[in-house]
């Protein structure tokens, strides 16, 4: 078959190709291997290329398929991972000097479940450094480009994930989220972005950010390539402190059953009045709300505490909590950090005992807030992602942190999942976002009301971002 629109399949397309004949891995993976060697020097989405390691996982999966083992819905399809997750024999950076020359004996569970489900590792996927501040030039790799500006920056801090979907270099690409690192890449790059419920899918082996805010999940160009994965890495792990022992989920059987009937929160009271916020970006929430109601859905407004309130609560956690972690390398080794990072982490040595324990406390009755009474009504939450379209790097200050415009923090505190959905594109043609949160390990209801939202809002941004646009 030509492979001239490989790159627009999604991994249930590709697969169902894999296993009728018409397809092989072989195929498919170099397809993507050229497709990254002809737009990754524009976009500087990898760190690393894998291809030895991704024709060899293609052979394999296509011997597999060939004498009848079929791993599952991943088999033979490529993805890459973000450089903080641990491939054993193959680099893992953290996109800093500290671990330039960092090889882990092990993989991290994430990439151990890809592996076994017979996923083809194209490679490893720029990040912020160790996923905390950037965008940076002081680093070892430069910053991931926007594929629909490159003047643009990705979000962050699975900012290489975010380019790497939105190019078509890959269907897949994990991130993590400690703050929206999956969810802010996703909305700025026109991805689709889940963070699962906090414990759902194991951290082990990930390099971490912040030890009760960490979330593993991925950016897909679909909803339910965002369940085929997600169904493939859920589990319980025994050896991840926050794992949690649940029943294995579907969460594709009910992607198709539509909103009728599902009741819709609209919190406005969170970005309305918020700095940053664009009349685009509270437009496209409104056209979204909208939409769900005219597929049956009930949606009325709803309140939950002021964004600042979230916002304080987990900068307090994640800056106290990335201080520890980091504490005696910045002893030792101050100077191989970058300086953004710095900026962003010394600020943690100032947190008091009392100052994180009180954090701790708010964050429990904000999260009392949104399950026993906002989600206890409502089936989904719909609010804001980022505020407006991505910025561009020529209004990022090269001495100081980004302030980024964004919304994703409160379900990072809560721990609920949060699912960042395209919603068009604003007028300098970058993508709008809007953002999905469901109640905790009730990712199928999410899901499914995203695939309602991603089937009403298809016609919204048709276009193709500007890098592909001459293809």
């Amino acid at each position: 078959m030509s492979d001239a629109k490989l790159e627009d399949l999604s991994i249930a397309e590709a697969g169902a190709k894999l296993r009728d004949g018409s397809l092989t891995s072989a195929t498919l993976t170099r397809h993507a291997l050229d497709r990254i060697a002809k737009l990754d020097g524009a976009l500087h989405a990898f760190v690393l290329v894998t291809e030895e390691r991704a024709l060899e996982d293609a052979a394999r999966a296509d011997a597999e398929l060939a004498a009848g083992t079929d791993h599952g819905p991943m088999h033979g399809i490529p993805y890459a991972l973000k450089d903080i997750y641990d491939t054993a024999g193959i680099r893992t950076t953290c996109h800093s000097k500290l671990l330039i020359d960092n090889v882990p004996g092990r993989d991290s569970v994430v990439a151990a479940k890809l592996a076994s489900g017979g996923g083809v590792l194209l490679g490893k996927l720029a990040t912020h450094e160790f996923a905390m501040g950037g965008p940076s030039f002081d680093l070892p790799f430069p910053p991931a480009r926007n594929p629909w500006n490159t003047g643009h920056i990705t979000g962050g801090s699975s900012s290489g994930s975010g380019a790497a979907v939105a190019a078509g270099m890959v269907r897949m690409a994990m991130g993590s989220d400690t703050g929206g690192s999956i969810r802010g890449p996703a909305a700025y790059c026109g991805t689709v972005g889940l963070k699962p419920t906090y414990g759902l899918i194991s951290r082990r082996g990930v390099f971490p950010l912040s030890y009760t805010l960490d979330h593993c999940g991925p950016l897909t160009r679909s909803v339910e390539d965002a369940a085929i994965t997600t169904e493939l890495l859920a589990g319980f792990d025994p050896l991840d402190p926050a794992s949690a022992d649940k029943p294995k989920a579907d969460l594709r059987s009910g992607l198709e059953d539509g909103v009728a009937g599902l009741r819709i929160g609209m919190p406005r009271n969170l970005y309305r009045d918020a700095e940053g916020l664009s009349p685009e970006v509270y437009d496209a929430i409104e056209r979204v709300g909208q939409a769900l109601e005219a597929a049956g859905a009930i949606v009325e407004e709803v309140t939950l505490p002021d964004y600042a309130l979230f916002n304080a609560c987990g900068r307090v956690i994640l800056t106290a909590e990335a201080f520890a972690i980091h504490e005696k390398d910045l002893r030792e080794r101050p100077e191989d950090y970058g300086e953004l990072f710095l900026m962003r982490i010394v600020t943690g040595a100032a947190i008091s005992s009392a100052d994180y324990i009180q954090a701790q406390r708010l964050r429990r009755e904000l999260s009392l807030a949104v399950n026993r009474e906002a989600l206890k009504t409502y089936d989904v939450l719909l609010t804001a992602c980022a505020l407006g379209p991505a910025p561009a790097f020529a209004d990022c200050p090269p001495d100081r942190p980004v302030f980024w415009p964004i919304q994703s923090m409160p379900f990072n505190v809560t721990g609920n999942p949060a699912l960042s959905m395209p919603a068009g594109l604003s007028a300098s043609g970058l993508p709008l976002s809007a953002q999905l949160v469901g109640r905790p390990f009730d990712e199928a209801t999410l899901l499914r009301v995203g695939r309602a939202v991603e089937k009403a809002t298809a016609s919204w941004g048709a276009t193709a971002p500007a890098l592909l646009a001459a293809e």
